[in-house]
């Protein structure tokens, strides 16, 4: 039997332990190696130094530089100005109103940071722990669905940069930010940041923004309207109070929870405001008083500037318009056109919106995005029709002001008794806005628009400035421009070259002229009335706008010769060598006409038309003036002799009633074929205007709708402003002139 051991047993230690098991270092091995490690460990922090330097070199390349911030101006609005130094309109591909620190007010600049950038006073142009906390949110969501940019970043992606949401471009981003801040203010960068910010609806910075959708400046803005702004840079779309009006109200609740959880404003402030509605005042488009011709100004600047200029920077523009004289040309046409209408009685056909499958919640016509007042003439939708009311609606649903009611008395002239028989919901009518209300609502009286159109163009005589100028009915519905750029048969009012030729030829008024039956050839004309007055003077034959004087003339000194004196005048038209072209079958604009009749006041000189009179860029300084071109058409004498001609017309002529102003004037009426288009060009010692009525389509005005019916009594309208104050000029020569023909004939319907 084996005996047992006391012996503690020894543990068993494997061969691989034993393999593993090492003696400690010596010191100096671990001193050593030490050293080895802070060598790696600094090759490697130069590594990512040197990648760091290199990726900030090769990103900041092509930056801009800073110093370039320090004059930098943002796009502002071209603003135009009439001869008064009253502002007439604008144009901009960004609508901004640049403002200074102390236009922001205080609760919108606590609301934009308290929502943007919280350490906007502190930071130094970017936000590292935003940026390591966007970083994280980024990796975990596996996106890029969180933002980490300070308004300064902001401010330099707007300035510098694109939108793309790229490594590169966010290393720019905070590039340029530090630069900024080491070279600007606080205030200064929220100025800048406050001024170039899109903020929605085509508006840049906060005093744009405040005026659209509150119609107040951004200094008077309360603390909903500043949450509301101060939401939008996030998503001006997404957040638009026009277009997402929910979203819009809880970003703005975003905004002003945080604004009370920073101690901005108490909770009781803040409970409040949330509780607030949206409460947009949306500033109405007010229309341009003069929308033609502030088109052909942008044209014409365009040409001398580029589009880029003139739409972003900031230029004043003083234009040759007078603004007292535009609006009464406004006025002349659209009650004259209307009287046309009236004279030929409800003819409806009226377009009907329900129709065409549109709704009456959600019909827009193009007027309703003009602000309007009594005296307007504007296109509404019937929304309900009685026996004896017309109820319509001028504007979107929501619009104040935008109800407008017909009662039987604003309808009588039609003929037709009830209101439910003449019209019905959807209809699309013409009204005349009034100062009277109803109930609550607008009256208006009804009006037509079977599409006729007018055109009206003004100048002062010495400088070709162009003073008034409408080129159709309604800018909303249609932007052609019937004063430059529709050439229309003129009629009788091209007669005026005919004599000239004449004149030059030897004519004098005095001459007798045979007014009977002719041919010339196959070619047999007659008179607008049909009938002849056999032997007439020559001065008596052109007040009554006599045809067959008028080619006898033509044919006597040759249509060629007639030609050459209306291309010196200025028409630019291809005139074929016939001899109807005396009677006016050629077409020329309503521009070449009124700068070519100027002739005759200005004894013989014709000055171009001009737009503009000087261009200036945002600190004043001129940069280019217009100065008109100045050319001897026909010499003095002639000048003068035709002045008896034309102020004839006006005495007791085709112009006739033109004497009602008791004033020097001249001029005439044309009349084309089956009254298709009617003229009227004259003057005044100073001003010279022409006046177009007609369709687009060429249509028929009507029987009897001459020149002397359906033109002159526009011109008479507007030139009853044009001369106000104006009682002692006269003309050129009048002092030792030979009176007109004295011996007035009656005055012939025509011409």
């Amino acid at each position: 039997m084996a005996a047992t051991s006391n012996q503690p047993l020894e543990p068993r230690v494997s061969n691989r332990a034993r393999r593993s098991a090492a003696p400690p270092l010596p010191a100096h091995r671990r001193r050593k190696l030490a050293g080895r490690s802070a060598i790696a460990a600094l090759i490697l922090l130069a590594a990512v130094t040197g990648s760091l330097a290199g990726l900030t070199l090769v990103y900041s390349v092509n930056l801009p530089q800073i110093q370039d911030l320090e004059q930098y101006r943002p796009s502002t609005m071209t603003d135009l100005y009439d001869r008064k130094g009253r502002i007439i309109g604008s144009f901009a591909l960004e609508r901004r109103v640049v403002v200074g620190y102390d236009g922001f007010a205080p609760v919108l600049r606590q609301a934009v940071i308290s929502i943007e950038d919280k350490n906007f006073e502190s930071h130094w142009g970017i936000n590292v722990f935003r940026v390591a906390g966007a970083a994280w949110h980024d990796i975990r969501s596996r996106g890029r669905a969180q933002g980490a940019s300070t308004l300064t970043m902001q401010l330099a992606r707007n300035l510098f940069l694109s939108s793309d949401r790229t490594a590169m471009r966010k290393v720019q981003e905070a590039y340029l930010a530090i630069q900024i801040e080491r070279s600007f203010t606080k205030q200064q960068i929220f100025t800048l940041y406050g001024n170039q910010i899109y903020l929605g609806s085509g508006n840049y910075g906060f005093e744009a923004a405040s005026e659209y959708f509150f119609s107040k400046h951004a200094r008077d803005l309360t603390l909903t309207e500043a949450a509301l702004l101060a939401g939008l840079p996030k998503g001006p779309v997404a957040f638009s109070p026009i277009l997402n009006p929910e979203r819009a109200l809880r970003r703005r609740n975003l905004v002003l929870s945080e604004m009370e959880s920073d101690g901005a404003i108490p909770h009781a402030q803040a409970e409040e405001a949330r509780n607030a509605p949206l409460g947009l005042r949306l500033a109405p488009a007010v229309g341009s008083v003069a929308p033609w011709f502030q088109e052909e100004v942008r044209r014409e600047l365009k040409k001398h500037f580029g589009s880029e200029e003139v739409h972003e920077a900031g230029l004043r523009v003083d234009t040759t318009l007078d603004l007292d004289l535009q609006q009464a040309a406004n006025r002349a046409v659209v009650e004259g056109v209307a009287a046309y209408e009236l004279r030929h009685g409800w003819r409806g056909k009226l377009e009907n919106i329900l129709a065409s499958g549109a709704t009456l919640d959600s019909y827009r016509h193009p007027d309703s995005a003009v602000q309007s007042g009594p005296g307007d003439y504007v296109h509404a939708l019937v929304t309900r029709a009685l026996p004896l009311e017309i109820d319509a609606r001028i504007g979107p649903p929501d619009q104040r002001g935008s109800e407008i009611v017909l009662l039987p008395s604003d309808w009588q002239w039609t003929g037709v008794r009830y209101g439910d028989v003449l019209v019905k919901p959807g209809d699309i009518i013409y009204v005349r806005l009034t100062a009277a209300t109803e109930s609550g609502a607008r009256r208006a009286s009804l009006e037509q628009d079977s599409g006729a159109q007018g055109a009206l163009l003004a100048i002062d005589n010495t400088s070709g400035d162009v003073l008034a100028m409408v080129g159709g009915r309604d800018y909303a519905l249609s932007v052609f421009n019937r004063a430059t750029q529709a050439e229309r048969q003129t009629g009788s009012s091209f007669k005026p070259y005919v004599y000239t030729a004449a004149v030059e030829d030897g004519v004098k008024p005095t001459d007798i002229i045979l007014d009977r039956p002719i041919r010339f050839g196959d070619y047999v004309p007659h008179n607008y009335e049909n009938d002849y007055k056999g032997a007439m003077t020559i001065a008596n034959a052109f007040a009554e706008s006599r045809n067959i004087p008028a080619l006898k003339l033509a044919a006597r000194v040759s249509i060629h010769k007639v030609i050459d004196v209306a291309h010196r005048f200025g028409v630019t038209s291809n005139i074929p060598p016939y001899l109807p072209v005396a009677l006016g079958a050629v077409e020329i604009t309503l521009e070449e006409q009124v700068a070519s009749y100027a002739v005759f006041p200005n004894d013989g000189i014709r000055v171009a038309p001009r737009l503009v009179r000087k261009v200036s860029n945002a600190d004043g300084i001129e940069l280019w003036r217009e100065t008109p071109a100045v050319d001897e058409v026909i010499g003095q004498q002639t000048a003068r002799t035709m002045m008896v001609l034309l102020r004839g017309v006006t005495q007791h002529g085709t112009g006739a009633s033109a004497a009602q102003l008791n004033h020097p004037l001249g001029g005439k009426t044309g009349t084309t074929s089956d009254f298709t288009d009617a003229w009227f060009l004259g003057f005044s010692p100073s001003v010279t205007c022409g006046v177009w009525v007609g369709y687009d389509s060429r249509e028929s005005l009507g029987n009897k709708e001459t020149g002397a019916v359906t033109a002159l009594p526009i011109w008479i309208n507007f030139m009853r402003a044009a001369i106000a104050g104006k009682d002692g000029e006269q003309f050129p020569g009048d002092a030792d002139a030979a009176p007109a023909n004295r011996a007035a004939p009656k005055p012939g319907p025509g011409g």
